[in-house]
């Protein structure tokens, strides 16, 4: 019976020395609300005036530089990366959606991580002169397609000149 009393002592002790010194907190009931409200992502970015874009070179992709956040056009919508996230837009300042990265076209995340550097010497021009660089894209465009279209005569048409008498 001694043991007992003993045992029983030492663990109200230890209980008294492990609730006073914070290691084990007292139980609360009682019942616990929590709401959760999903906030709508902030935009990307909101330029103040019309970006400048820089067509990139055999691509279909155009970028709007900036040193603060990526923003691409392509496909009729702007894409901007915020972190693990992508957004689009029709317009380049918004309203921005977020889109999972499976939609993102593969043009798009294939713009090289360091492309302000890496096209740096490349014109821009003004966002006002949408004429001016989506015909620089379809001129682009009409050049790839030629350039194809000789390799591929000149890998075919080798044999053609020959005199086969």
């Amino acid at each position: 019976m001694k043991k007992y009393i003993y045992g029983l002592f030492v663990l109200v002790a230890v209980t008294g020395v492990l609730l006073t010194s914070g290691w084990v907190q007292e139980a609360k009931a009682g019942p616990h609300v929590s709401i959760n409200i999903p906030l709508p992502p902030p935009p990307p970015f909101l330029f103040p005036r019309p970006p400048e874009v820089i067509i990139v070179p055999r691509s279909e992709v155009v970028i709007a530089p900036h040193p603060e956040v990526d923003v691409f056009f392509y496909g009729d919508y702007w894409w901007s990366p915020r972190g693990n996230r992508w957004f689009r837009s029709r317009n380049y300042n918004g309203p921005w959606n977020v889109v999972s990265l499976r939609y993102v076209p593969s043009q798009v995340r294939g713009v090289p991580r360091d492309y302000r550097t890496v096209y740096e010497r490349e014109p821009r021009y003004p966002y006002e002169d949408h004429d001016r660089w989506r015909n620089q894209r379809t001129q682009e465009r009409k050049e790839r397609r030629g350039w194809r279209e000789q390799r591929r005569e000149n890998r075919d048409g080798g044999g053609r000149g020959r005199n086969n008498d």
